[in-house]
């Protein structure tokens, strides 16, 4: 790895990733989705079987009660502390955000406003494979929850002996989770939308996934609602001179592990810096469990820009629109106002990324590729509908009624201004007592 000038960067290296874009892959997860169309729970379990060599007609489809209750007794106490205390703080968080509906009389009687709602059934998807995830359920779980969401459906592979993760079932449980199924994949996905005998379906389906499960939430949006399509995880930071080259490795690292095709950017205006860290990124990885998969995310999506200034350095943030944006800086409050276009902003030398992805509060589901330039992180309006509420009184109907004719009749449809005079004619002929009627 090394220095990269800005001048000889290819941004496109970061901003052209994407999950959706694999054509064969796409018609596999069609496939997929079909037979889970055509036929429900026996397509579940021939599939779990052959990609997670889990036998659900064995060991369930659907985790009961007495298995939740196992995954506390094995939970380690440390663990289970640390889970209440995250589950606090998101929930706290959340709470924040919450919205009321409104109403609004104007003096002629009039009321305009708007009722908010939140979504009865949705589907959240948690990953397994080769690592564990409780955090992924309190993260997407909790924002639903506060919303009032009444039923909230989880859906996660199962291991070969067809059980569940403690440390999953026991966040699922703190998270306000009400249903929980072993299946993962695209056809988890199918199952969430379209519904089989045993999976109700669901309006909204999130959280991340691989490529087949983002595939599937791409090919059944219209059907129900998702959040995003979620991508390979990133982190931006911008560092001045004060920055600590083994702790913005550290950083760097802790993006990297997570995938193959995850991004690891330093921006700085200090060559000394970006080299030192670059040395930091080297000797730490030689130590990580997850080595493999951090070195060629570092050598694939890793950068370390040098940056004329601060101020070119945060435009190149704001150009990238990263999912995590740390800024070690000297006065990182100053630079809130610069910030356009990020997932989640981390301020100073105090705040790694990890303390958002597991405790701080706001959910760790966060816009990636690009995407923060047009989508917000996971959040309680996720979970919410907005329904418009609209009250005419005679005295403004009579008024607008005119102004709404003109518009409907600009549009051609005749009906529409019709409807709108149709009240003033009728009242006025009412008032027209022993008016006489029209000759035959």
């Amino acid at each position: 790895m090394k220095v990269i000038p800005l001048e000889e960067l290819d941004i496109g290296r970061f901003t052209r990733k994407s999950y959706g874009d694999d054509q064969e892959l796409a018609r596999q997860v069609e496939e997929i989705i079909g037979q889970v169309q055509r036929r429900g729970d026996e397509a579940l379990y021939e599939f779990t079987e052959r990609f997670d060599k889990a036998n659900l007609r064995v060991c369930g489809l659907r985790v009961s009660r007495a298995e939740i209750e196992a995954a506390y007794a094995q939970a380690e106490p440390d663990f289970l502390t640390a889970l209440k205390i995250a589950v606090k703080n998101i929930r706290r968080y959340h709470e924040r955000q919450q919205r009321s509906s409104w109403l609004e009389a104007e003096t002629d009687g009039t009321v305009l406003g708007q009722l908010l709602r939140p979504l009865r059934r949705v589907g959240i998807y948690v990953p397994g494979g080769t690592a564990v995830y409780p955090s992924s359920v309190v993260m997407n779980a909790i924002p639903a929850a506060v919303a009032g969401v009444e039923e909230i459906v989880m859906v996660t592979p199962p291991r070969p002996d067809g059980s569940l993760p403690p440390a999953v079932l026991a966040a699922a449980e703190e998270a306000g989770v009400t249903e929980i199924y072993k299946v993962g994949g695209a056809q988890s996905i199918a199952a969430l939308a379209y519904g089989t005998a045993a999976i109700a379906p669901v309006d909204k389906i999130t959280g991340p996934g691989n490529i087949y499960v983002t595939l599937a939430k791409k090919q059944v949006f219209g059907t129900v609602d998702i959040d995003m399509l979620a991508g390979p995880s990133e982190v931006l930071i911008l560092a001045d001179e004060s920055g600590q080259p083994a702790e913005l490795a550290a950083d760097l690292l802790s993006q990297a592990e997570h995938d193959r095709l995850a991004s690891a950017i330093l921006i700085s205006p200090s060559r000394t810096l970006l080299e030192r860290t670059i040395r930091e990124v080297e000797s730490q990885m030689k130590t990580l469990p997850r080595m493999e998969i951090a070195r060629v995310a570092w050598e694939t999506y890793g950068a370390a820009i040098l940056v004329a200034d601060l101020n070119e350095g945060m435009a190149l943030a704001n150009q990238i629109g990263p999912e995590h944006l740390e800024l070690v800086v000297r006065e990182p409050f100053l630079w809130l106002g610069k910030v356009k276009n990020a997932g989640a902003l981390f301020l100073g030398r105090y705040s790694p990324e990890a303390a958002g992805d597991y405790l701080a509060g706001p959910s760790h589901v966060l816009p990636t590729g690009g995407t923060a330039r047009f989508y917000s992180p996971l959040n309680v309006d996720t979970f919410m509908k907005k329904i418009s509420v609209i009250a005419y009184s005679q005295e403004a109907l009579q008024r607008d009624a005119g102004h709404i004719a003109c518009l409907a009749r600009r549009e051609g449809l005749e009906g529409h201004a019709r409807s709108a005079e149709s009240r003033g004619r009728q009242e006025s002929g009412q008032a027209q007592e022993g008016a006489a009627e029209p000759s035959e």
